[in-house]
């Protein structure tokens, strides 16, 4: 693997790109199709937690650059299969009623972590499972890619709990319809800038460590969870400032099948 910390950059950013896109393809072929057919997507997506669970065994003792881009990428498979099991609505929770219109700020809290319970609970048992197995690890990357994608989307949740000016709700798949109803749209409260100031100095300080650590794989680890954060923070910005980030996937996905077709298409008409 290149020892290039540019190239890490780079393909830190096109695997966001793409395999947020194929994530969001693949739900919304199954909202277009059969209800069973989410379940199918889970079923087929399994292959990424073995893949992400022996890469990342393989890649504790290997500090060289293959190995610290192994650790990189079986997080990733962990935390995608995770998020399509989620966006599927195979594992969200307990609560899968909208929010009524007025209800207070505490009820409304509780009921959000309600629909999210089960996910956020898969999340913290796999960084915890990930922290576990790097304590006196020579290649702590999975982790820290994990641990990185983990609290940038606890600060992302909490930002759409509170309030912000822009939420993108055209992706949200039939499963979880009922999620939007949770989220506020609004003037931004003081946990964004809080949000967006401590991914900028977790950002700095991941690139300080990239220019200055002594080994090319060391250099090309950092240079991954440098730009991953950066692309954490991106995402925030993206639901303040008025730009089309939608358009970065909207053009894969196929259009939405109105329900009364998918309705008409299951009884055979």
């Amino acid at each position: 693997m290149t020892e290039s910390p540019w190239i890490a950059a780079l393909l830190t950013l096109f695997v966001w790109w793409f395999s947020t896109g194929v994530i969001l393809w693949r739900v919304r072929v199954a909202d277009n199709g059969q209800p069973s057919d989410h379940v199918t997507s889970v079923v087929i997506g399994l292959p990424l937690v073995a893949v992400g669970i022996m890469a990342a065994h393989v890649s504790l003792p290997d500090l060289s650059t293959q190995g610290i881009y192994m650790a990189f990428f079986a997080a990733l498979a962990l935390w995608g299969w995770i998020e399509l099991a989620f966006l599927s609505g195979v594992i969200t929770g307990p609560n899968r009623s909208p929010c009524p219109a007025f209800a207070s700020t505490a009820n409304r809290f509780w009921r959000a972590v309600g629909t999210v319970a089960w996910h956020e609970l898969a999340l913290a048992l796999t960084l915890l499972a990930l922290g576990l197995a790097s304590i006196g690890a020579e290649n702590p990357f999975a982790f820290g890619t994990f641990a990185i994608l983990f609290f940038a989307r606890i600060f992302a949740k909490l930002n759409l709990f509170l309030g912000v000016p822009r939420i993108n709700i055209q992706f949200l798949p039939r499963p979880l319809a009922h999620l939007a109803s949770h989220f506020r749209i609004g003037r931004i409260t003081a946990f964004f800038p809080l949000s967006v100031s401590a991914l900028t100095v977790a950002s700095a300080l991941l690139l300080e460590r990239a220019i200055n650590v002594d080994t090319p794989g060391m250099s090309v680890g950092y240079a991954l969870l440098t730009c991953l954060c950066l692309l954490a923070l991106l995402e925030h910005w993206f639901m303040v400032l008025p730009l089309p980030d939608e358009k970065l996937w909207r053009w894969m996905m196929p259009a939405a099948k109105p329900q009364k077709d998918q309705i008409e298409d299951a009884n055979g008409l």
